[in-house]
Parts: C-alpha cells; structure tokens; sequence
C-alpha cells in the first residue's frame, strides 16, 4: 500500500468550498485513477476508525461515512449501488445475515 504525507489525505467534494466559506485557501489536487483507490482504501480504514471510536450518539454519522466511502470504491470497481446491494442479498441468501447474533467459538 502506498503512503502518503500525513498532512495530505482524501476529502469529500465539498471541503474545499468549505474552507473557501470560512476564510482559508485550501491547497488542493485531483488524485490519478491509482492513487484515487489507494486513498480510497486508507478513507475506508479512517472512517471505521472513527466509527469503532464513536459513541452511540455519533456512531450513525460515522456509518454514514463509511457507506460513502464503501459506495465510492464500488464505482471505482465498476459496480453501482444496486448491483453492491444484489451481490449482499446473495451472500445473506447463501451464508445469512448478522441479525441473530450468533457467535462461534470452535468446532468440537
């Protein structure tokens, strides 16, 4: 994985008007296709960082955020929402969900 300036990291479209908004100039570039999906990939550690670190409260912002992230690396494999959320039904069908909480422990 290829690292990159901690003072640089991928942000959602709208920051740099942001920044404009409150009185800073922002000094930003456009990632290439390569290091788009590697930043990508660090966003997605960040983000469930940050969710993992939420308390009950923000932990669905923090969600939020991971999807988004989750959403852009999907187009960037040339899969949109509706075929991500087809291939998760086929999973769920085949292996099931999470909704009864089993926990395994081993095999006898």
């Amino acid at each position: 994985m290829v690292r990159y300036s901690e003072f640089s990291k991928l942000v959602r479209d709208r920051i740099p008007q942001i920044i404009r908004e409150d009185g800073a100039e922002p000094i930003t570039y456009t990632a290439g296709p390569e290091e788009y999906r590697s930043r990508l990939r660090d966003k997605l550690g960040e983000e469930v960082a940050e969710f993992l670190a939420a308390d009950e409260e923000s932990a669905p912002e923090e969600l939020a955020d991971v999807l988004e992230v989750v959403r852009a690396l999907a187009t960037e494999l040339g899969v949109d929402a509706d075929q991500l959320e087809k291939i998760r039904e086929a999973k769920a069908r085949e292996r099931g969900g999470f909704a009864d909480r089993i926990v395994w422990t081993g095999n006898r």
